[in-house]
């Protein structure tokens, strides 16, 4: 029996051989497959001849990303009143932690520092309570500083004013300053450090994409006054709103309320070199001090004013009266 012949195709098929393996598949992503660059060896090369300047040229050109972190504490033995104001701050920023109570002492400065450090924060809120009387803020940038040290005067809670203004919580909100932030050195630094430490950040986990309050710092009498306006604005019954109704806005005040007296801003974290004293600040001791010898002075006032009638009537004594015995023998 003949043998079959081999076709020239069959031949050519047999010359050559097929690869042993398949073409490596680009890279899938998001919007698709990745294409490779032809030569990987010259893609590194160039990768590698790059220098330090196009590293930060690059680095320069990344979107920026506020990573800002708050703790909030407070000292031992806080009175309620400031407790509760505390916990209201604690609300109002999204982004802040909330940790146990510190000793009030002047190594407080070191324990809070390994906290921030612990808790991965960059700015700290420190409410110091003396006497449970005087409350003191610590508002401090660490682990370099600046800090500056307020007393906090006219406080008034969200629970004890009982206003009738709400808003979203965790919203992010509207920064507004008064034109004399600008006018001095100090109150500049106090501004940055007031927009940095208050201000939500974006896209944070724990924040709402929504503008619907804000916060107002307004300087009167050399103290800084805070204030929480909720940002009102008419709706309709389909829960829209009607034209013209933004030019209807109006602000209804949600609280707290306190008072920001400066005293004293440091260049390091909690201490350091003095950068400004304030001229007019005095203690709240020197006020009762004060108080105190007004009231003493009232007091020996009135013990003068008594032996002073006692010598007049000593010395002016009046005479027998003739009729006093008159009807004595009558009885």
């Amino acid at each position: 029996m003949a043998k079959k012949r081999k076709r020239s195709s069959d031949a050519a098929a047999a010359v050559e051989k097929p690869d042993e393996f398949a073409p490596q598949r680009p890279e899938r992503t998001l919007f698709g497959f990745k294409e490779k660059p032809a030569d990987d060896e010259e893609a590194e090369a160039e990768a590698a001849s790059k220098g330090e300047e196009d590293a930060a040229a690059a680095a320069a050109a990344a979107p920026f990303r506020n990573k800002e972190k708050v703790l909030v504490t407070c000292s031992r033995r806080i009175n309620y009143r400031y407790r509760h104001l505390m916990q209201n701050v604690v609300s109002l920023l999204p982004h802040a932690k909330k940790d146990s109570k510190v000793e009030s002492k002047q190594s407080k400065g070191n324990a809070l520092n390994e906290l921030l450090e612990l808790r991965n924060c960059s700015s700290c809120l420190f409410f110091e309570c003396r006497k449970q009387k005087d409350l003191y803020l610590w508002m401090v940038k660490s682990p370099g500083g600046p800090s500056v040290k307020f007393l906090v005067n006219a406080v008034h809670t969200m629970e004890e004013l009982k206003l009738t203004g709400n808003h979203l919580k965790g919203s992010r909100p509207l920064i507004t300053f008064s034109t004399n932030f600008d006018e001095q050195p100090h109150w500049q630094l106090v501004k940055e450090m007031l927009t940095q430490i208050f201000a939500t950040p974006k896209d944070h986990r724990k924040a709402k994409p929504f503008h619907d309050h804000v916060f107002v710092f307004s300087i009167v009498d050399d103290h800084v006054w805070f204030r929480n306006y909720q940002i009102s604005v008419p709706h309709n019954e389909i829960d829209k709103v009607d034209k013209g109704g933004l030019d209807k806005m109006t602000l209804v005040e949600v609280g707290p309320r306190f008072c920001l007296n400066p005293i004293k801003i440091f260049g390091g974290s909690f201490g350091g070199p003095t950068l400004y004293e304030n001229p007019f600040y005095v203690s709240p001791n020197q006020i009762r001090a004060l108080e105190k010898r007004k009231k003493a002075g009232k007091y020996a006032k009135k013990v003068k004013a008594k032996v002073r009638r006692k010598m007049h009537e000593m010395e002016n004594t009046l005479e027998p009266d003739e009729f006093a015995e008159l009807w004595k023998g009558e009885d």
